[in-house]
């Protein structure tokens, strides 16, 4: 992954700055932490947490569209190294892969995942001593990877985690279909949103994705994150992101992904000092082998493409593919 932030250091901190506390610190002293884990939980009675609105009784052993039931499914947790630069720093994003999904993408590289649940249930204390573990190991955040499904019981296990100890940003690592319901309950518990911006068109989404209304979804969405931390990624003085955003595209093949129609909406509606990776590792997995767009590797002049208008469009903040790397 190579990088075009010729402006990386927009947001970064002098050195002498004070360091940054993760915002829930603040929630949780005032109480307003418990309210939000209160709310949350009574919502999944008739679930509304994503766009899907299933309004299954979850608590009850009903599931809807993502597969999801009463108890986060967590598939694996570790430090992660591969993360963009400024979220896995030097020792590491303590990443909580979560298991279920609230799209069905064709295409899936982590379908035995994502789309079979493979993965185990864990408590509310399971997923705090999960939390305090990479906090110990030096990991600078928890980094919540697919998370929507299960924003009830993680923010009970925040507000439990705090009396633990726990003390680092919280990143939201999301698809990017999400009800601004849903992320209103997190605006003060999340520090870094990092969603993908994945289509500009609904028919596409409907049909690569199982996505109903994507587009306006995922813009909204991506506009109430914006709201609340800001689109412009704020890192300390060793470069380590602690607020903002990170919005992710991957291109596709056959244009599939209109990438040209994404970039835009990011420049005009969140900003040109948006951080953006712009995605170029797409390969067919799961039903996508033998699709006859999406059944090959993406071309190299289909990834020049995307990022000419990256550049043209000024998203100079950001990482990309190195070319020469590239089919």
């Amino acid at each position: 992954m190579s990088s075009i932030a010729n402006r990386a250091d927009l947001g970064r901190e002098p050195p002498t700055d004070a360091h940054r506390e993760p915002g829930y610190l603040t929630l949780h002293a005032s109480g307003a932490l418990e309210d939000r884990v209160a709310r949350a939980l009574a919502d999944l009675s008739a679930c509304r947490l994503c766009p899907h609105r299933c309004g299954v009784n979850r608590p009850g052993g009903e599931r809807g569209y993502c597969g999801a039931g009463a108890r986060a499914r967590v598939a694996s947790y570790d430090a992660h190294h591969g993360e963009e630069p400024p979220i896995s720093g030097t020792r590491g994003s303590g990443t909580l892969f979560f298991s279920h999904c609230t799209a069905r993408c064709i295409f899936c590289q982590n379908y035995t995942i994502s789309q079979t649940g493979l993965g185990d249930d864990m408590s509310t204390s399971e997923l705090v001593g999960a939390m305090i573990t990479l906090q110990r190991r030096g990991c600078h955040n928890i980094n919540l990877v697919s998370p929507t499904h299960f924003v009830p019981q993680i923010l009970a296990a925040v507000a439990l985690a705090v009396s633990k100890g726990l003390r680092i940003p919280l990143v939201y690592n999301t698809g990017g279909y999400e009800s601004v319901e849903t992320l209103r309950l997190l605006d003060g518990v999340v520090d870094i949103y990092m969603p993908d911006a994945k289509y500009a068109d609904d028919d596409v989404a409907r049909e690569l994705s199982g996505l109903e209304g994507y587009v306006e979804a995922n813009r909204t969405a991506m506009l109430e994150m914006k709201r609340q931390v800001g689109a412009a990624l704020q890192t300390d003085a060793d470069g380590v992101a602690y607020r903002g955003m990170v919005v992710r595209h991957l291109v596709l093949p056959d244009g599939l992904s209109q990438s040209r129609e994404v970039l835009a909406w990011i420049a005009r509606e969140l900003g040109r000092d948006t951080y953006v990776n712009l995605m170029a590792q797409y390969y067919p997995a799961h039903r996508a082998v033998g699709h006859p767009s999406l059944g090959r590797r993406l071309y190299r002049d289909e990834y020049r493409d995307a990022l000419e208008a990256m550049e043209e469009l000024g998203l100079e903040t950001g990482w990309s593919q190195a070319l020469n790397r590239i089919y």
